[in-house]
């Protein structure tokens, strides 16, 4: 049973590549409807916030084009990530916000 952020796979790489930085942004959203509203309000906050205790380490670009998404739901959010970096998300995300 995963009793925290940090205890689950979600924890950050020692040397974090952006597809699985978006990954753990993405999977915090998707267990917390706090951290999904503050996501899809204020991206900038939410990276900035972090989830659990955690930290998420997005380059400084791809942080800004994050940061840029304007989403009115996950599913939205997640297709604004991978229209705009080809690669980056391939997997589906469930829309249930």
């Amino acid at each position: 049973m995963v009793t925290g952020f940090q205890e689950s796979n979600l924890t950050g790489p020692k040397n974090p590549r952006p597809r699985q930085e978006l990954s753990r942004l993405l999977t915090a959203a998707v267990i917390s409807s706090q951290f999904r509203q503050m996501l899809l309000a204020n991206p900038d906050k939410a990276i900035s916030a972090g989830f659990g205790g955690e930290s998420f380490y997005l380059p400084g670009e791809e942080k800004k084009r994050i940061a840029a998404i304007h989403a009115t739901s996950l599913a939205d959010f997640a297709s604004q990530i991978s229209s705009g970096e080809s690669g980056w998300v391939s997997t589906t995300f469930p829309a249930g916000d």
